[in-house]
């Protein structure tokens, strides 16, 4: 075993002691782990002081103590991937995508499908490079099958369907809170404080949990006068919610390189670029459970993976080598990949 591999070891001083800032986004879909919070990283930093968060005798050791940035960074890592660097590890969510209008009830309108392949290796000073592609692939919600047109039930429009598939979407994971990500330039401000990497916990029994909130407010990728019939508007509002859920003894085992969660992933995103429902009122609304796999036909339905395979090939392996452009959303990708649909 290399000297790499002693990372996942707490006596690790010049890993544990030299972290500087974590770039990037915690990735189901197209995220950013930007804010990050309950509240922001200072609102978290603060309300950990009056013991809201880090709830439970399991939190504090014997291995890891999950009070402090460096306690968090291993297991972060470890629920995102392996710290036996060079080891693949699945993801997977499922669940629905719905339609919320002012004054209407919510609608279902598809099904939400996908899975995210994730390598780690060290990185520079101490942190630890997290290595992704993931796709999301949208299904009928009646057969399951993949869609590769859709009847948009709220405007009756027949539109083409368009998948989801981000590669990369890398970060590092360090001791302390990321920088937003920037969204090819995008998403721009001031460097954030350097606050410690401290995550709500709560321990509930022989379970731990964990949530992260991500609230993103920046310029859009499909501005108006180009796109007039996909773009939500000059501003791209999105938020996303991840639950974790762990065993505490998988958390406290210093024997355990990775560790298997369950939890649910939600994001609320303006409608989808190809619905073609430009600014009109409302907005999307992603609900799934997500959680680990070694084997994605234990989780993932047939026609998914038979698309993804057909279409996605190089999906179901992370990357190899490490690269900075890490954090473009779905909605760059489209801008860039797509054309304007003709006004009607």
């Amino acid at each position: 075993m290399s000297n790499d591999h002693d990372l996942r070891h707490p006596a690790r001083r010049d890993f544990l002691t030299t972290a500087g800032g974590v770039g990037g986004a915690l990735a189901v879909g197209a995220s950013g782990l930007a804010s990050m919070t309950l509240g922001g990283p200072m609102a978290m930093a603060s309300a950990l002081t009056s013991s809201r968060y880090g709830m439970g005798p399991g939190l504090r050791g014997p291995y890891l103590d999950l009070s402090t940035g460096k306690g968090n960074q291993l297991a972060y890592a470890r629920i995102q991937g392996d710290l036996d660097f060079g080891k693949p590890k699945y993801f997977w969510f499922k669940g629905y995508l719905m339609g919320v209008e002012p004054h209407k009830k919510v609608v279902d309108l598809m099904g939400t499908s996908g899975f995210g392949v994730i390598r780690l290796l060290p990185g520079p000073d101490g942190s630890i490079r997290r290595l992704c592609r993931e796709i999301i692939v949208y299904t009928d919600l009646r057969s399951g099958e993949v869609l590769d047109e859709w009847k948009n039930p709220l405007t009756n429009e027949t539109v083409k369907a368009v998948h989801v598939d981000n590669d990369p979407f890398n970060y590092l994971i360090e001791e302390y809170f990321p920088a937003p990500p920037k969204f090819g330039g995008l998403n721009q401000g001031p460097p954030p404080p350097r606050v410690p990497f401290i995550m709500p916990w709560y321990q509930h029994g022989g379970w731990a949990d964990m949530e992260i909130h991500i609230h993103l407010a920046y310029p859009n990728a499909l501005q108006p006068d180009k796109w007039p019939r996909e773009s939500s508007g000059p501003i791209v509002q999105v938020s996303e919610m991840f639950a974790h859920h762990v065993k505490v003894e998988d958390l406290q085992n210093p024997k355990l390189t990775t560790l298997d969660y369950t939890g649910t992933w939600n994001r609320i995103t303006p409608w989808l670029p190809w619905m073609l429902m430009g600014q009109r009122p409302g907005f999307c609304q992603y609900g799934c459970f997500m959680g680990t796999t070694k084997n994605l036909d234990e989780v993932l339905s047939r026609p998914v993976l038979d698309y993804a395979q057909k279409n996605y090939a190089k999906y179901f392996d992370a990357p190899t080598e490490w690269t900075e452009d890490r954090s473009l959303s779905s909605l760059e990708h489209y801008a860039l990949r797509q054309k304007p649909a003709p006004v009607k």
